[in-house]
């Protein structure tokens, strides 16, 4: 198998998690992660360190990560809300931490109950201590640009205050930004349009990553559009898992299965074996009976003759 140029990032147990009633169970959502990463999948994000009693669909990401962290090769991925929550994920080995800071300050507010000034004052605080640990101990710490494409809030996004508030980020002290269409309004043009701005302003290797979401059925021409701006770390959820809480109207993220196939499709490589991770879907229908799973492929099955790895 080829070098893998593309990857891809699972957020199911995290985003696809965060937006349902139903709480799966510990044990279903290992066999998913331990599936998935039999599968060829090289990170995933298996949880966030926010209180239980806020999102206690996630109340068992500690012992999410402590299992992950046997799994040889997988990223093991967190999202944490502020300094307490990065604490507790350095604490837990995570590879990979990242801090959602929306671009519209409104959805900031309702999303982390903190300003663009505060939010900012937390990542430093993060970054501070992280630079405290050894070396082989700091986890990559990421911000996640989010709204970064439009609000179900605040409307239309100036995309200024995109690249000042990247510029902010990345001079608080984090590796390195990602941006995320929270809500699915974002359209391949303008997807093209912010990621090359945003290249130009902080730095091509200081973006790398997209965060994107299926809304308007615009999630995989957006990811063609960024790839072609030099992304290659691609957000995604099985069975299009996901949405934000607290942005009105946001719906699931990029189909895990749909985008393997697209990139394979085009002759980019993954490492994922489509053919392990279709089987992983069945997982998540046994766990969860009462929630839609979307796909194309899913569906339609894979065409006569693909090769699957």
């Amino acid at each position: 198998m080829a070098e893998p140029n593309i990857l891809i990032s699972e957020v199911g147990p995290r985003d696809g998690l965060q937006n349902i009633n139903t709480i799966m169970p510990t044990a279903d959502k290992k066999r998913w992660i331990r599936a998935q990463a039999e599968a060829g999948v090289r990170e995933i994000e298996v949880g966030s360190f926010v209180p239980a009693k806020l999102m206690p669909q996630l109340a068992d990401t500690a012992e999410l990560v402590e299992f992950s962290k046997t799994i040889d090769g997988l990223s093991v991925a967190v999202l944490v809300p502020n300094l307490r929550g990065a604490k507790d994920a350095v604490a837990c080995g995570v590879d990979k931490m990242s801090i959602p800071l929306s671009v519209s300050e409104t959805h900031s507010q309702r999303n982390l109950n903190r300003t663009h000034d505060q939010m900012i004052k937390e990542i430093r605080s993060i970054a501070d201590m992280v630079r405290q640990l050894p070396v082989d101990d700091r986890p990559h710490f990421e911000v996640g640009l989010s709204t970064a494409f439009g609000c179900s809030i605040e409307g239309v996004i100036d995309e200024s205050k995109v690249l000042r508030l990247a510029d902010r980020a990345l001079e608080a002290g984090c590796d390195e930004i990602g941006l995320s269409d929270t809500t699915g309004y974002g359209n391949p043009t303008q997807v093209k349009r912010l990621v090359r701005s945003v290249k130009q302003a902080v730095g091509h290797n200081n973006l790398t990553g997209v965060h994107l979401h299926n809304t308007y059925g615009l999630g995989l021409a957006n990811t063609l559009a960024a790839l072609e701006e030099g992304i290659v770390t691609i957000d995604s959820s099985l069975g299009g898992l996901g949405g934000c809480p607290a942005a009105p109207g946001a719906s699931g993220n990029i189909v895990t299965e749909d985008l393997v196939f697209m990139l394979q499709a085009m002759g980019l490589t993954t490492g994922i074996d489509l053919s392990l991770l279709l089987r992983v879907r069945d997982i998540l229908s046994e766990a969860l009976p009462k929630e839609t799973l979307y796909g194309f492929l899913p569906n339609a099955g894979l065409p006569e003759g693909f090769v699957t790895v």
